[in-house]
C-alpha cells in the first residue's frame, strides 16, 4: 500500500522535470516573457500537484482522474517547450531532453492509470 506521494515514481520524475523547468526560466531571455515564464511553470507544477493530490483520494477511480489531469498537464507542458525552442528561449537539446523528460512522465502515469483501472472493482466505482 501507498506511505507517501513521493513513494511514486511518477511523482519523483515529475519532480525532476519542474526542477528544470525552473532552471530555464531563471535565463534572462525567458525570465521577461512573464506569461510564458507563469505558464510553464503552472504546468509542470500541476503534474506533481495533482499527484500528490490524488494520491489521497478515497478511491483508485477518483485518483486515476487526478492523474489524468496530471497527464494533460505533461502534455501542455510539453507543448510550450516547443514554444520555448521556436523562441530560442532554449537550445535544442535542451528542447529534446525535456521533452524525453515529459514523456518519461506521461509512460509512468500511463502505466499508474492502467493498473488503477486493472485493479479497481464495481466497489470502488461507487
Amino acid at each position: 500500500m501507498l506511505k507517501e506521494f513521493t513513494d511514486l515514481d511518477a511523482w519523483k520524475e515529475a519532480r525532476k522535470l519542474v526542477n528544470e523547468i525552473y532552471k530555464i526560466t531563471k535565463g534572462e531571455i525567458v525570465s521577461k516573457d512573464y506569461g510564458f515564464k507563469d505558464q510553464i511553470q503552472r504546468a509542470s507544477v500541476s503534474i506533481m500537484s495533482n499527484i500528490a493530490e490524488g494520491s489521497a483520494a478515497k478511491s483508485k477511480v477518483e485518483f486515476a482522474r487526478f492523474l489524468t489531469i496530471a497527464r494533460r498537464s505533461s502534455n501542455e507542458t510539453q507543448s510550450l517547450l516547443f514554444i520555448a525552442l521556436d523562441q530560442k528561449y532554449i537550445p535544442e537539446d535542451k528542447f529534446n531532453l525535456l521533452t524525453q523528460q515529459c514523456i518519461k512522465v506521461s509512460q509512468i502515469i500511463n502505466g499508474l492509470i492502467r493498473f488503477l483501472y486493472e485493479t479497481t472493482s464495481k466497489r470502488d466505482n461507487e
